[in-house]
């Protein structure tokens, strides 16, 4: 009986590998006009992109395991939800009134140590903000809440 069970989940396993998902790839670099628009500096676009743009952009840096079911889908649905709260590169599409709500958002975030998420970085440990990095995240999102 086991073995027979054992034989199905390996079936199974090896059914649903075939089952494509939709990737996260666009032509256009992640949060070229965000960074444009926004004039970021070249520090904190390198912190977005290693933090941030996976999730948050049109693009997304696939790993290894990222062919492998049933982890495909999780991290389809993950980046789809990602994108629905904040995409970068929609960014410049948001009204005035979004843009300024997403920013409090992201200041709030950084700050409870909310994002990135402790889920992701458990394989990404190159995208743990360290002090330093989270100060320059905050100095520059905080500048964009203030009228210049």
């Amino acid at each position: 009986m086991i073995g027979w069970l054992a034989v199905l989940v390996v079936a199974i396993v090896l059914v649903i590998q075939v089952i494509p998902v939709e990737r996260n790839v666009s032509t256009v670099p992640p949060g070229q006009s965000f960074e444009k628009t926004e004039k970021v500096p070249a520090n904190v676009a390198a912190i977005l992109k290693v933090s941030c743009y996976d999730c948050h952009s049109n693009n997304t840096r696939y790993p290894w395991y990222s062919v492998l079911q049933p982890g495909a889908w999780f991290m389809a649905r993950h980046i789809k939800k990602g994108k629905e709260e904040l995409n970068f590169d929609e960014f410049n599409n948001y009204s005035k009134r979004r843009k300024k709500a997403k920013i409090k958002s992201i200041i709030s975030q950084i700050e409870k140590k909310e994002m990135p998420l402790k889920s992701y970085l458990l394989l990404h440990s190159d995208s743990k903000l360290t002090a330093e990095e989270r100060k320059m995240l905050l100095d520059f999102f905080t500048s964009r809440t203030n009228p210049q």
